[in-house]
């Protein structure tokens, strides 16, 4: 009786320690100088018992000392370190968008001082049988205003105008065989409104909405079905009621040193962290956090960077 009962408290304490929050250390000794707006944080918790490294940064959106900004390669793909030795070494730079490597050319939406440098790709070939038919998605976004506040939204992006176009609530996409639609038809499937951002990354799928895990994954046609399951690195970005822009990474590929994540595990890391909506980044090879030219998680690229069309940015007015 006695062994029973020890194995059963055994398994409720795993339990419950695989259902804990993730506790997370403050590291900002590891990356001076820092500005008093930005704090560094680091878990080797696991994660349903599996090995996980994992980073957060967090930044107030009203420190005026901050500057939240991005940068493309302009046709080419440049390393996160290469970005810190072009911009000057800014105090953050982190992956952002989704591409494609044969034009090296995003296939998000990038914003800096308020103009659209990367649009939104709203149309997906068919395969296979379907090859004549095409999908419309509306991919996702994070954004910072020039008051400073963010907001994650669903985009409709065109190179002809000014301004991105954004829905607060998800959109299915839609499949016929017309190769691309005009501007009112793209906004008649939602309630869009002129989006005005002095900074701007998309990705997707959408994790947080009004504190809430609501993974946007089908209808953003990211990892569609069972691949919401996937573990990999991951990177991503959220914000908290409260003000915090809140940057995370999590090292993956590394078995029993560092597994990754799925998304439903990332949604809950930012939902714990306290974001109240968030956004997924690209991930995989792709993540990578710099902070002062510091690398956090190991990249799963042979543990090499991986050269990037976009980043994000934050400098310190110094």
């Amino acid at each position: 009786m006695k062994r029973i009962t020890s194995i059963i408290i055994f398994f409720c304490v795993l339990s419950t320690t695989s259902n804990a929050q993730l506790r997370w250390q403050n590291v900002d000794s590891l990356y001076q100088p820092l500005p008093k707006g930005i704090h560094v944080y680091k878990t080797t918790d696991l994660i349903e018992r599996k090995a996980n490294i994992a980073y957060y940064v967090s930044a107030e959106l009203k420190d005026k000392s901050l500057d939240f900004t991005t940068q493309v390669g302009n046709g080419k793909r440049l390393t996160p370190t290469q970005y810190f030795e072009q911009e000057q070494q800014p105090l953050i730079v982190m992956n952002c968008t989704f591409f494609e490597f044969v034009h090296n050319s995003n296939q998000n939406v990038v914003i800096k001082d308020g103009k659209m440098l990367a649009y939104q790709v709203h149309t997906i070939n068919g395969r296979g049988k379907d090859t004549f038919t095409y999908r419309h998605p509306f991919g996702s976004a994070i954004g910072i205003s020039k008051k400073r506040k963010a907001d994650v939204a669903w985009l409709y992006t065109d190179s002809a105008e000014t301004n991105a176009f954004a829905s607060q609530t998800v959109i299915d996409p839609f499949k016929d065989s017309v190769i691309k639609h005009s501007k009112k038809e793209m906004l008649d499937a939602g309630n869009f409104k002129k989006w005005k951002m002095n900074a701007a990354v998309g990705g997707g799928p959408v994790l947080l909405q009004d504190a809430q895990i609501a993974v946007t994954n089908n209808q953003e046609l990211k990892f569609t079905g069972k691949a919401i399951d996937d573990k990999h690195p991951r990177t991503s970005m959220g914000y908290t009621a409260d003000g915090k822009l809140i940057l995370l990474v999590i090292e993956g590929r590394f078995p029993g040193k560092a597994e990754g994540a799925t998304l439903t595990q990332e949604a809950q890391m930012l939902k714990d962290i306290g974001c109240v909506e968030a956004l997924n980044l690209d991930g995989g090879g792709s993540s990578c956090l710099l902070i002062n030219g510091k690398q956090t998680i190991t990249p799963s690229d042979k543990e090499l960077q991986r050269p990037v069309p976009a980043v994000f940015i934050i400098k310190a007015n110094r």
